[in-house]
């Protein structure tokens, strides 16, 4: 039966292995204009109907996102040349019946927005996420692809991406749909820097920044050293790198004030659009999202929920996860930066202030766990609304809810087990990420009782992950010497209102969410409204909110009018404490408070 068995599988894989390719070509006559030109040419297509389609998400993303709507003038052709009829199915999928087993699909698509999901094209440059580009085959997903990029010299343009290259510097080729949708492309006049990493075994891969910028090559080689540093203190959690396909693993960068800014991450590769002027100046902030990004490289790439793999890119992908996926790599995004040396103390007392306060200060965390606000990325990730929502009562981002719940963790392995979240991070590496198994959440929890015990493991995941409970931070933060703390006692607050001047008539609008639990909220004051009136005196130009309050102590009721869809309204609010909490460093610390705090944002680096 064994020898029976190894038999099939030699010709299942002899049949891959003689499949042609699905080619793809894309030229740019237009670019000036952001559009491209595709071509697709499918051979030996099976007897019936062919569909084709746009992809409606994309790899890092979790929302839906309709890129059929800026592709136009599709075409299909026999082998023969003969024109095919097409059928329109749904918005983004196409259909022909009639072929000779050759069919050839033509295109054109707009682009003309540069971040990590979508794509954008002009004379400087084409920036191409592969779902944001390309039509596909769902019934021929697991053939091999070859992609050529035509008018490369013309716009004195280099490719840069995590696909094969092949002999010519303009052919490049993936296993599979699935490698080709998550391999995102930069072609322009972009400065490359490479060097070389050895691992644990010894072997040496290559690490690439390709870095479309203004700035010169002598900023970006000195910008690449600082990114090597962050590689390494990132390398230092785990112990050794991932094994990159190829031996090469690329940070496209983006820089350029029409950017939208953001970082999307890929198995061997990672989209960086920045919103500076240049790099130089700003290398410190733009370094958050690489430390972020290359964090998914373990986290995410390899260390992947079961929910998302295999990823769908026709629908959007549901997942319980992301406060770990996400979250998780939020926290050490920061901390890696903190142990590489690109961080003060203060500027990091500062992010974990902004990770505290988005938490405990928020509705959302306080009625929704962890694996609930995952869920809700469906909505939320990019996802494009017109209707206003309810998320500022509703929704605690799973990136800051995670971070917020690594920290604990850390803090309490480190307090209780003489053990670090980088040991947790280590196990679930050895576990699930070097081999490539997919994880549930019982696995997680598996992962963390085997390196503590099953008591603690079940408390953690119950009360923090499934739960809404909160670590007592106050107590956890101190063993490393820093003090939890309001910012402002006794300060009067209304809540944190965002108000905007109305130019047309001068009155002073409310233009974001009233939160639960605040004063304006159980005043009955909604977003849109206008408040006119505080205690005795009218807002205006030489009076704001912030000055009126400051004769006012929490705890006093106060009227106040507002006008709510052009009707005026005579109100109370009972001043609440201001809630903002600042982490500050305490005096006097102890040498085992300065201990533990050094062993926990010190470099890693051996």
């Amino acid at each position: 039966m064994r020898t029976i068995l190894l038999f099939l599988l030699f010709l299942h894989t002899l049949t891959l292995s003689a499949q042609k390719p699905v080619q793809y070509k894309i030229s740019f006559p237009n670019a000036v204009h952001h559009e491209a030109d595709v071509e697709l040419l499918i051979p030996d297509v099976p007897a019936g109907a062919l569909t084709f389609r746009m992809s409606r998400s994309s790899p890092g993303r979790y929302a839906t996102h309709e890129f059929g709507k800026n592709v136009y003038d599709v075409k299909a052709f026999n082998g023969s040349g003969s024109v095919l009829e097409i059928r329109q199915i749904e918005g983004d999928v196409y259909q022909v019946e009639k072929h000779d087993g050759t069919v050839k699909i033509t295109y054109t698509i707009f682009g003309n927005w540069v971040d990590g999901t979508y794509m954008a094209i002009d004379e400087t440059h084409a920036h191409l996420n592969m779902p944001a580009t390309f039509m596909w085959i769902p019934a021929l997903k697991d053939r091999p692809i070859q992609i050529r990029f035509y008018d490369l010299n013309r716009y004195n343009w280099k490719v840069a991406t995590q696909l094969k290259s092949t002999e010519n510097t303009d052919s490049f080729t993936a296993p599979d749909l699935n490698y080709f949708m998550d391999s995102p492309v930069e072609l322009s006049n972009h400065h490359l820097i490479s060097w070389k990493d050895r691992n644990t075994d010894n072997s040496e891969q290559i690490i690439r920044l390709s870095s479309h910028t203004s700035d010169n090559k002598d900023v970006v080689s000195a910008y690449a050293k600082m990114v090597e540093r962050m590689v390494k203190e990132a390398k230092a959690v785990f112990g050794e790198l991932p094994k990159f396909d190829n031996g090469v693993y690329t940070f496209l960068q983006d820089v350029n004030t029409g950017n939208a800014g953001d970082g999307m991450e890929h198995r061997n590769s990672t989209i960086i659009t920045d919103t500076q002027v240049g790099i130089a100046g700003n290398e410190v902030d733009l370094l958050g999202t690489f430390s972020h990004e290359f964090f998914h490289a373990w986290n995410v790439e390899r260390i992947r929920p079961k929910t998302l793999e295999p990823f769908n890119f026709s629908h959007a992908n549901m997942s319980s996860e992301l406060w770990f996926a996400e979250g998780f790599t939020q926290y050490y995004g920061n901390l890696i930066l903190k142990r590489a040396g690109f961080l003060t103390e203060k500027e990091y007392q500062s992010i974990l202030s902004g990770v505290v306060n988005g938490v405990l200060n928020s509705p959302g965390a306080a009625s929704f766990s962890a694996t609930q606000m995952s869920r809700r990325a469906v909505f939320v990730d990019a996802g494009v609304s017109v209707d206003r929502n309810n998320y500022a009562n509703t929704f605690t981002s799973y990136y800051t809810y995670g971070a917020f719940i690594a920290m604990g963790l850390d803090l309490r392995l480190r307090s209780e087990f003489n053990l670090t979240l980088d040991d947790y991070m280590q196990a679930l590496w050895k576990r699930h990420g070097k081999p490539e198994i997919p994880y549930t959440i019982p696995d997680l929890q598996n992962v963390l009782a085997n390196l503590t015990n099953a008591a603690f493991a079940e408390d953690f995941f119950r009360s923090y992950i499934h739960g809404t409970e909160k670590n007592d931070y106050v107590k956890l933060l101190a063993n490393a010497g820093l003090e939890l703390r309001k910012a402002n006692p006794g300060m009067a607050s209304i809540g944190n209102l965002m108000i905007n001047v109305n130019p047309a008539d001068g009155k002073y609008r409310v233009s974001s969410a009233t939160m639960k639990g605040t004063a304006a909220y159980e005043a009955g004051i909604e977003q849109g409204d206008y408040i006119l009136k505080v205690g005795d005196q009218k807002l205006s130009d030489s009076v704001n909110l912030n000055s009126i309050l400051k004769k006012y102590k929490p705890g006093q009721n106060i009227p106040i009018v507002f006008e709510s869809k052009g009707q005026v309204k005579n109100s109370t609010v009972n001043l609440k404490e201001s809630e903002t909490l600042e982490l500050v460093e305490m005096t006097n610390n102890s040498r085992k408070q300065i201990e533990f705090r050094n062993n926990w944002l010190s470099s890693k680096i051996k």
